[in-house]
């Protein structure tokens, strides 16, 4: 997957789900082909798979489990998701938090079904635990900014020391940051502080015109490359 990466997480806000959710990656594939840097999108859990079957850029599922295809009614399985096209998936996300145990079994599935993993975190040590683990990527969140109007760059020294510690816990795991992130500037700020994509949501999602966010994001993404 080519770097550095903005991933849009729709979380299940209605401007993000059906038809809705459908133009909204439609929207996210338009600009990363204009612009030819990477935008993946992580649709809400019923929506993962249409999207995916329609559109050409990387698809996340927001979360999977555990279990082995069988006997695990209820549960998101790792295989069908990749089956039907979806790239990747998000782990632990603040508002879908799982044990480090949870975490590393569900990191190793994800490998087997050949899933990109990004696991959230929401504190420098936890995402240096969690890097350990070699999962693709770690996005360090301050929950108490995540869906607010302050972006985590406003804090440099916090995604300085996140990156060091996803980098000192695996070097091959890649960095992102997330939390308030919803302009171009704190797209910018981000890679410049050495983070390789970033993980957002309402900036995008609920914008009057998401397509424009994401081509001001983009634009600032082309000039890092």
């Amino acid at each position: 997957m080519q770097l550095p990466v903005i991933l849009v997480n729709f979380k299940t806000y209605p401007e993000g789900r059906g038809k809705r959710g459908i133009l909204l990656a439609k929207a996210a594939e338009n600009v990363s082909s204009e612009y030819s840097v990477n935008i993946a999108v992580a649709p809400q859990l019923l929506d993962t798979i249409n999207i995916a079957q329609n559109v050409e850029i990387p698809v996340f599922s927001q979360h999977i489990d555990t279990k082995e295809p069988g006997s695990a009614t209820g549960h998101i399985d790792a295989y069908t998701l990749r089956e039907f096209g979806v790239s990747g998936t998000l782990l632990n996300h603040s508002e879908r938090q799982i044990n480090l145990r949870t975490i590393e079994e569900a990191i190793s599935i994800a490998k087997d079904a050949k899933l990109k993993t990004l696991v959230c975190a929401g504190t420098i040590p936890m995402s240096q635990a969690v890097s350990i683990l070699k999962p693709w990527a770690v996005a360090m969140e301050p929950p108490e900014l995540i869906g607010g109007d302050v972006s985590v760059t406003t804090r440099p020294n916090i995604v300085k020391l996140a990156v060091e510690a996803v980098t000192n816990g695996n070097p091959d795991t890649l960095p992102f940051i997330g939390a308030g992130v919803k302009k171009a500037d704190h797209v910018d700020a981000a890679i410049q502080l050495g983070a390789k994509g970033v993980l957002l949501a309402s900036g995008v999602v609920k914008a009057s015109d998401p397509e424009f966010v994401m081509t001001e994001m983009a634009k600032i993404l082309k000039t890092v490359k």
